[in-house]
């Protein structure tokens, strides 16, 4: 018979030696839980609006700031909204005065501006116009307005469009709105509400209560 290799220890002190070893080597084999690297942090995204309208009696108006490129919401002198836009951008900028909504197309298309599109479903021309030479194979396309609100007789309005860096103009001469916000002042709004365009200071956004939109 051979002699036992730990003659001094006793079997219950030798299976918890066993299991320390073997937990060991778990650690050894196994260092981490995790399946990959570590996402890297995501970036910080824009606050592009808030929404908080109790939807009371008095008329809304809307104020836009061209300086901070900020549309301000007010139903009679209660703020209920406010959302970054993109005006004009320089050459083509949003001219300041008092103006209100003339009309309103839930599904409007420019009649001014759009782009041009292959077959490939390449743009080839992102800033064209309805007289634009196309090539072959070659389309077209009108820029999509959506939710429009005219203030102008001139085509100037409201409506659904990117704001690529909010804080900065960016637009034809329009004022374009986020996507999920355009509706919300659509369906609040009508023909002769007032809307200003204004150079000046910033109004700061009023704290939000419990039941609000924010994006």
């Amino acid at each position: 018979m051979c002699a036992p290799i730990f003659p001094f220890m006793n079997f219950s002190l030798l299976k918890r030696l066993t299991i320390i070893l073997a937990a060991a080597c778990v650690v050894i084999v196994f260092p981490s839980c995790a399946t990959g690297p570590a996402e890297p942090p995501k970036k910080a995204t824009h606050v592009l609006y808030e929404w908080h309208d109790d939807g009371g009696p008095e008329p809304v108006s809307v104020k836009i700031n061209l300086t901070s490129q900020k549309a301000i919401v007010k139903r009679g002198d209660r703020q209920i909204a406010w959302c970054y836009v993109s005006t004009g951008k320089e050459g083509r900028g949003t001219p300041p005065g008092k103006y209100y909504v003339m009309e309103k197309i839930a599904d409007k298309y420019s009649n001014k501006y759009g782009w041009v599109q292959n077959d490939a479903g390449e743009v080839t021309n992102s800033d064209a116009h309805p007289g634009v030479r196309v090539g072959p194979g070659e389309k077209y396309y009108p820029a999509p307005m959506p939710y429009w609100q005219r203030i102008t007789g001139y085509g100037i309005g409201m409506h659904v469009g990117n704001i690529p860096t909010p804080g900065q103009p960016a637009s034809h001469g329009c004022i374009r709105m986020p996507k999920e916000f355009a509706p919300l002042l659509y369906e609040v709004t009508k023909v002769g509400t007032p809307v200003t365009i204004e150079y000046g200071k910033s109004d700061a956004p009023v704290p939000a209560p419990v039941n609000v939109t924010v994006m």
